[in-house]
């Protein structure tokens, strides 16, 4: 599977075969999730609105909002809150503003209560509309404001002067008349030049900035809320471990199809034996702490080979060990001796060299060994005429069946034959007489002899 692309029936098999594993690490991942919620509080966050009458455009809103978070603002809201501990500075990170519609800046505030939330909201908005007027007042100056005032006053004294003159023009001519729309005309051009004076003087705009009522107190946890933190910690556990299947599954360098066997091994692929995928009990190897965590986990058998296939009759597997033993026998010289090698540690490979011995009725006589793919050491060749290496598929890499074939060669045997187990589906019974697929009779003994090693 490392070559080919990964598709959702991969993730169907890690689900399916892995379920027990991902379930653990699911749950792992929300105490870790509960734990970080544990170190950092719930948070409560609630805003504040100021509204900011007149004619406002965006980059004088935007002004406003760095305003309401100035160091100054802060730091008067710090020591009008009197929070022990917490400073203007401190507040920064748990105050924010922003220029909503409707010339609006909304003021939020967070805390770790509610109660805390809303009086920083409001206490920000309050010391935001003191300080933009204090701003205003005091960046007025006092010559200007006394000049605006006089200059009120000699407006309104126009306006009088106006009234006595149109009251002193004689109605009943045309000079008259003139005289009195003349005279409206000015009054009127003073009343809209003084309206314009005021909406332009900053001092009555800043002067109407409403804070629009308290804050609400908030009801719920800002987020990420603690519920959150549960949940995301047992995605991201889940997603890891799927993501760790993968990755494994991507650099696996066992080899699985037949003319990687063969090249591995410097000889041809025979034929294959299928062995039924029956449970049984645990070997002397499978014990032991190790082995029980494994079991309790679900990782004691592999979830990146694919599910064993229906196994034909037993009628049919007869015939197909048969033509197999007949393929060996044509390709040995009498007398047929064969030594068949077992990695170690491959109990599909060993039953499959059992099914092969009662099969072949001792022609050709087949001796079973179990080598080693640490430290292979096959026995020195005797009466046999070559090995027949027998294994599974996708359990072993290129250099350990390197070894082994070097280890053959080392001991004075060509490799005449691979043949390679597959598992299939049990079949749900079995003739009475036909021995078990792993049993041995006396012909297959499992040798241990020295040899040289590689």
């Amino acid at each position: 599977m490392s070559n080919d692309t990964i598709r959702l029936v991969t993730i169907g098999r890690i689900l399916r075969r892995r379920r027990r594993l991902l379930a653990i690490l699911a749950v792992v991942g929300a105490l870790v999730g509960y734990g970080v919620s544990v170190v950092f509080p719930p948070r409560y966050t609630t805003t504040a609105s100021v509204l900011l009458p007149g004619q406002w455009e965006e980059r004088e809103l935007l002004t406003q909002v760095d305003i309401a978070t100035s160091s100054t603002v802060l730091d008067r809201v710090g020591a009008a809150l009197g929070w022990t501990g917490v400073s203007g500075a401190e507040l920064r990170d748990r105050v924010s503003a922003k220029a909503a519609d409707g010339n609006i800046i909304d003021i939020s505030g967070t805390a770790d209560t509610p109660e805390r939330a809303q009086q920083l909201s409001d206490q920000v908005a309050q010391q935001f509309v003191r300080y933009a007027a204090r701003i205003t007042g005091g960046g007025t100056d006092a010559a200007a404001a006394t000049g605006l005032e006089a200059l009120r006053q000699k407006v309104q004294e126009t306006d009088r002067r106006i009234t006595d003159l149109a009251k002193a023009a004689d109605p009943g001519t045309v000079e008259g008349v003139q005289a009195r729309t003349a005279l409206e005309k000015l009054r009127t051009s003073l009343e809209e030049a003084m309206t314009k004076l005021d909406q332009a003087d900053p001092a009555t705009t800043m002067a109407g900035m409403v804070v629009m009522g308290p804050a609400a107190r908030p009801t719920g946890e800002a987020p990420p809320t603690r519920m959150q933190l549960i949940v995301a910690g047992a995605l991201l556990f889940f997603l890891l471990a799927i993501t760790g299947h993968l990755v494994a599954a991507r650099v696996n360098h066992r080899l699985r199809a037949g003319p990687e066997i063969a090249a591995a091994l410097g000889s041809a692929v025979l034929g294959t034996v299928d062995v039924p995928d029956e449970r049984r009990p645990h070997r002397p190897a499978d014990s032991g702490p190790r082995a029980s965590v494994r079991r309790l986990l679900g990782v004691h058998t592999r979830w990146d080979i694919p599910a064993p296939l229906r196994s034909v009759d037993e009628a049919g597997s007869r015939i197909h060990h048969r033509r197999l033993c007949t393929r060996l026998r044509q390709q040995l010289p009498a007398p047929r001796r064969l030594l068949a090698v077992v990695p170690g540690g491959d109990e599909i490979a060993r039953r499959a060299a059992g099914q092969l011995v009662a099969a072949a009725e001792g022609d050709p006589l087949l001796r079973v060994v179990e080598v080693s793919v640490d430290r292979p050491m096959v026995p020195d060749r005797d009466t046999e005429s070559g090995a027949l290496v027998v294994l599974s598929a996708g359990s072993w890499t290129a250099e350990e069946l390197t070894g082994i074939a070097e280890a053959c060669a080392d001991g004075g045997h060509e490799v005449v034959g691979i043949v390679v187990a597959d598992t299939v589906r049990a079949r749900p019974t079995r003739s009475a007489g036909r021995p078990p697929d792993d049993a041995a009779p006396a012909l297959a003994v499992r040798g241990h002899a020295t040899g040289c090693s590689t």
